[in-house]
């Protein structure tokens, strides 16, 4: 889920655009996945819309241990499992009838300052959503400064990318960054003031930390191809995101298993495994109505994406991402 600022930093978890992403799989019947389990608004959504079960993923374990109790209401309708959604397909025991991710990061992750998301907390600079690996305080205190402010500007966008690289090696050089708003700050005095309604000057570089931290951009391409992998003829994938990254990633798949992007060969004989593998269920990104805006602000950058899987062979395993900014190991701005 997008960064959030003060005024909605305290609002509880509430699954996005629950309501229309219901209405374009349904009727919702069989087996489903949620690939990003979360506080599981998902997937209490599908079981009570008709879905004769659900397997909830997550690569956060205190999701998992957060849902245990409310989950056993359900019985052998929920099955509850750790990894990741490009993992789907071999999590998955069978074919599926739906697959559901919502990407980036959860309320309940974004609210606790003791998981290092949020730039408005004081906590430690964490930010992994599996709690094992590379933090982001070893991110921040050990990439070289070109490699910083690639990530910087390829994930979050940042035009200042290459001044604000230069300012946190210049501060680590002192001693290590430890903390959220120690990197906030960090940011800040690198950028103007934000005006009334501007988005806080570290949400970027936050967001750009984050997604380097958790490789969430080549998990979105791996996990759509295990999406496809998976379903069965007729099954759906829903796919909510928060930012432009992600949604261009989600939109160009689409678009190229859809038959809707043309072939980079135009010479090249059709074949089998050229025939669309989805239909889209949503021309257009589905956005938030006014009063979920209201209701949820949390909403405000969320967009839906619907398409449903054909009879044609899924495409082959390969590590190709397409859509995926390539870091260059230099600074761009």
């Amino acid at each position: 889920m997008a960064q959030s600022g003060p005024a909605d930093a305290c609002l509880p978890h509430v699954p996005v655009l629950l309501g229309p992403l219901l209405a374009a799989v349904a009727p919702v019947s069989g087996v489903w996945l949620d690939g990003t389990f979360g506080a599981g608004g998902y997937t209490r959504g599908l079981l009570d819309a008709g879905a004769a079960r659900v397997i909830g993923v997550d690569r956060d374990p205190l999701a998992l241990e957060m849902a245990a109790g409310w989950a056993k209401g359900y019985g052998d309708r929920l099955h509850l499992l750790a990894g990741t959604f490009s993992q789907l397909d071999t999590l998955a025991d069978g074919p599926l009838d739906g697959v559901v991710l919502d990407l980036g990061v959860s309320s309940m992750q974004l609210d606790r300052a003791e998981r290092g998301f949020s730039f408005v907390r004081e906590g430690p600079l964490d930010m992994r959503m599996s709690q094992s690996g590379e933090s982001a305080a070893d991110l921040v205190n050990s990439a070289p400064e070109e490699v910083l402010a690639d990530i910087l500007y390829q994930y979050g966008e940042e035009r200042a990318s290459r001044r604000i690289a230069r300012a946190i090696v210049a501060a680590r050089a002192g001693a290590r960054i430890e903390t959220t708003l120690q990197l906030a700050a960090i940011v800040a005095r690198c950028l103007p003031h934000p005006k009334p309604g501007q988005i806080h000057p570290a949400t970027r570089s936050f967001q750009a930390i984050r997604i380097a931290v958790n490789a969430e951009l080549t998990e979105l391409a791996a996990g759509l191809k295990a999406a496809e992998r998976a379903l069965k003829p007729g099954g759906r994938l829903a796919v909510v995101t928060f930012h432009s990254l992600e949604d261009r990633i989600v939109k160009q798949f689409f678009l190229q298993r859809s038959g809707g992007q043309a072939n980079a060969n135009r010479h090249a004989p059709a074949t089998g495994a050229d025939a669309p593998r989805f239909t889209l269920l949503t021309r257009r990104a589905t956005a938030p109505d006014d009063q979920e805006l209201a209701e949820n602000p949390r909403s405000r950058s969320a967009k839906l994406r619907v398409a449903q899987r054909t009879s044609a062979p899924a495409g082959p395993r390969d590590p190709d991402a397409p859509g995926v900014p390539q870091l260059q190991r230099k600074g761009r701005r």
